[in-house]
């Protein structure tokens, strides 16, 4: 089996694979994307970092690869697609940076109480100045986390260890995971009041873009501090420059960015109440060394034919069943985030429930398919098939599967429900059709449809009564926003009906704020799958 290292890994990562019976491994750091294309024609497995692209160019040209193994949490540079096409398995790390990364924002926390980075550039500038350098004690003070994930809850208890308390703003999280730790669950406007401190630690998604913006530095207390080492984008950093200039915001420390290098012009330099790091996160010893065996490992494991571990695309499963579960990975995937986007955020159970010849196959794939979809947008890059389980029980939510003989009036069908800890059921149901074998939506909340399981859906209940049809389509119009198909559907004459419409573009704000305001909108959900 020949490897191919083509960035710089632990050594120790590297030793590993070498001694690994019948393996092969190539070093090959810093190559231009034609070399890489002409070292993978006979490697089985590719272990990468940040620097080199693994494009569709790199896998049509390896017709022999496995696997590719990412030393880091981020699979950007990695075309996650073309590794699927091409049967190819890709790996993360995604627990190696958790303790690098809590005790750097531990670091800029302590930073922005004590301007310590300052007063040193002071000093080696020969100055001798003790009072313009005064700081505050982070003692009883209250440290607002966003996002009590792994990272989050390693910052909270450190937190805890310098006497602070701690809130923490988490939608997916139960309750009884929040009292465990040790930490007050709050609602983020809570979270902006109280806090003196705040950190963000949530994926970078289209719900968490720009979450701490002008309209959120206006909730908090005047001085707040805040910090960031989880991704770019989450502040906007043009309010943040804005609340920084007013004394609204007294310090933060920055380690990501919106747009990385951050450009040399860049405002953020120029505050003198601002301490930034070069994306430092994991650029530790000790996390560089974790990544760089723990990928090793994975990579050892795939081609002896072991576990699959970290996987972010498809789980290993034989051809020939891939063949028959393939098409129900993509349409589980999206049923999955169709209900997570049509339910509450606190979820209490997710009920998966399958008919037809889907009884007799072994679903696991597909079910962690779904779970994954669910997953999406809460969870962010973290997620993958191998961990999403787990995920899911993390947030305290029972995951339960049901293989159905009842008639179902379809060959084969698969349901999701998301129940609300008071018990009300969200749910979707969706089938394959056609030739092709295309995923199609064919039920939401106990209503029947029929549309693509594909693109930007806006899913609407309404009162049923003449003109809807003609008054959604037109603020879609005005909107300059092009409808690709449409679903109706009501239980009875008069009560409420159910009309799905397939968009080709998100429509603007003011469109959607007309659409949920209309009287005769009882509900309306836009979803992106």
């Amino acid at each position: 089996m020949k490897v191919l290292v083509a960035d710089k890994i632990s050594p120790k990562g590297v030793a590993f694979l070498r001694q690994q019976p019948g393996f092969e491994v190539i070093e090959a750091y810093g190559s231009a994307p034609a070399k890489v294309l002409e070292l993978v024609r006979d490697v089985h497995a590719i272990a990468v970092r940040s620097e080199t692209k693994i494009t569709a160019e790199v896998f049509a040209a390896a017709p022999q690869l496995k696997v590719v193994g990412r030393a880091g949490v981020g699979v950007d540079n990695v075309d996650v697609e073309a590794a699927t096409n091409h049967g190819v398995v890709v790996m993360n790390t995604p627990a190696g940076n958790t303790t690098a990364t809590a005790e750097l924002t531990f670091t800029h926390i302590l930073c922005g109480a004590r301007p310590v980075p300052q007063a040193a550039a002071s000093m080696k500038a020969g100055q001798w100045d003790r009072k313009s350098f005064s700081g505050m004690e982070l003692f009883r003070k209250t440290l607002g986390i966003v996002g009590l994930g792994r990272i989050g809850g390693e910052v909270a208890k450190r937190a805890q260890a310098f006497g602070m308390r701690v809130l923490a703003y988490d939608p997916y999280l139960a309750p009884s995971r929040a009292k465990a730790m040790q930490v007050e669950g709050v609602a983020l406007d809570e979270l902006l009041r109280q806090s003196d401190y705040i950190t963000v630690h949530m994926p970078l998604t289209e719900d968490t873009r720009y979450m701490i913006d002008e309209a959120a530095f206006e909730k908090c207390r005047k001085g707040v501090r805040i910090f960031n080492c989880a991704r770019g984008g989450i502040i906007k950093e043009s309010a943040l420059v804005a609340a920084l200039k007013s004394g609204q915001v007294a310090a933060a420390g920055l380690d990501v960015f919106e747009e990385e290098p951050l450009a040399k012009d860049s405002e953020l330099r120029q505050l003198p109440n601002v301490v930034l790091t070069p994306h430092l996160g994991a650029s530790t010893a000790e996390a560089q060394e974790s990544v760089g065996m723990e990928i090793a490992e994975q990579i050892a494991d795939v081609l002896n034919g072991g576990v699959i571990r970290n996987a972010v695309n498809v789980p290993s499963i034989d051809a020939a069943t891939m063949r028959v579960l393939g098409p129900y990975l993509d349409l589980g995937a999206k049923l999955g985030t169709l209900v997570q986007q049509i339910a509450p955020a606190q979820v209490a159970q997710l009920r998966i429930t399958y008919w037809g010849k889907l009884v007799e196959l072994d679903v696991n794939a597909v079910t962690r398919s779904i779970e994954r979809g669910f997953l999406r947008r809460i969870s962010g890059e973290e997620v993958n098939f191998v961990n999403a389980p787990v995920m899911i029980e993390r947030l305290g939510i029972r995951a339960e599967v049901v293989k159905s003989t009842d008639d179902s009036g379809y060959s084969e069908l698969i349901q999701v429900e998301a129940v609300a800890p008071e018990g009300k059921v969200y749910s979707a149901a969706g089938t394959l059709i056609g030739k092709g074998n295309q995923p199609r939506i064919v039920n939401i909340n106990g209503r029947e449809v029929e549309v693509a399981a594909e693109g930007k859906l806006l899913v609407l209940e309404n009162v049923d009564q003449p003109g809807m049809v003609g008054t959604i389509g037109t603020i879609l119009g005005r909107a300059n926003v092009n409808i690709a198909d449409m679903s109706l559907s009501r239980l009875t004459p008069g009560a409420t009906a159910y009309m799905v419409v397939r968009v080709d573009t998100e429509p603007a704000d003011n469109a959607r704020k007309e659409i949920k305001g209309h009287p005769a909108i009882k509900m309306a959900k836009f979803v992106h799958l």
